[in-house]
Parts: structure tokens; sequence; C-alpha cells
């Protein structure tokens, strides 16, 4: 388990380093969305490369920003619900959610995005818009979101078998949790 457990630390690195430099992406695209306006607006001249190159950024917080939000457990979750289980019944929901659900999404779009992304680096497509960009750089980003995501969910498992085992603090992993750990979650595992 130990093993496991510091791939899940560099993982954790990995994704924590992606999702803090994709914060600054958001003040690139907030500084090219205003000075296409203004450039618009004053002297009349606009470009669709510049609205492309929003919507590529947009797609890169968003496919490369999913991991870290995994990671930070601040992705979308049906609280009202499942915050009435033990705190074992929700690591055990998680780890059913993260087997079911996300690892076959990840490697459904890892399989079909990386031909996707092949065929436009191999064609050199470009948008059909005047003045577009190169499409490829974003669509490579689908094939490296979902890689990320697949790694942070492994990351998860990894935490949340750990809890149910005793080698993590199982109060790390949810977000709405019981102010003390129950009965049924054993205590976190301390190396001597």
């Amino acid at each position: 388990m130990d093993f496991l457990l510091r791939l899940s630390r560099g993982i954790d690195w990995l994704n924590e380093h992606v999702g803090k430099t994709v914060y600054w992406l958001i003040l690139i695209m907030v500084i090219i969305c205003t000075g296409n306006a203004l450039m618009r607006k004053l002297f009349n001249i606009s470009s669709n490369g510049f609205l492309e190159i929003q919507w590529y950024l947009f797609a890169a917080v968003f496919l490369l920003g999913a991991a870290y939000t995994l990671q930070r457990n601040e992705h979308v979750r049906i609280d009202v619900v499942v915050g009435r289980f033990s705190l074992r019944t929700q690591i055990i929901i998680d780890i059913l959610g993260t087997l079911l659900f996300l690892t076959p999404l990840c490697l459904l779009m890892i399989v079909f995005g990386w031909p996707y992304f092949l065929d436009s680096w191999h064609t050199q497509e470009y948008s059909p818009n005047p003045g577009g960009l190169i499409l490829w750089p974003v669509k490579v980003l689908i094939p490296i979101g979902f890689v990320l995501l697949q790694l942070q969910g492994l990351s998860q498992l990894i935490k949340q078998i750990g809890a149910l085992t005793g080698h993590v603090d199982p109060h790390t992993l949810v977000k709405s949790h019981h102010g003390h750990a129950p009965a049924d979650v054993p205590a976190p595992h301390t190396p001597n």
C-alpha cells in the first residue's frame, strides 16, 4: 500500500501543478477577450483568430483543470443524498463511481480522442473560418485532459481504498462529512 500511496501523491503533485498553471490561462483569456472587444469597438478591427484562441484557452482550462478539480474534491456531487450516508458508505459510492463511470468514460475519450487528434495533426486541419487557427493543438487537449483525469481517478481510488483499510484519513476524501469518523471506518494507519 505504501508504493500505491506514493504513486497517488505523485499523481496529485502532477495535477496540482497542471491545475495551478491552468489558472493563468484564465487571465490570458480575459486579456485577449478584452483586447479583442476594445479593438472591435474602438477601431472596428476583429479577428476570428482572437475568438478561436479564447475558445482554445477555455477548452484547455476545462480539459486540463478537470483532474485538478477532482483532486481537490470540488466536482459536482449530490451531497443532499450521499451526505446522509455513513463516511464508509460515501467512500464505497465514490469507489463504485470511479470504477463504473469515471474510468470507462476516460478510457473511451482517450481511445477515440487520440485518432481524432492524429487525423487533425496529419492533415494540418485549420478552422474553416477566415483567419481561423490550426485545430490540432486544441484537439490534442482531449486525450491529454482525459489521461490526467484518469490518473487522478486512479489516485482517488488508491486513497479511497487506503481509507477503507485504515491507511488514509477518510475525512480528507469527502466534501461533506460528519464531525467525526464513524465507527465503521478504521482510524488511519501510522507507520512506526
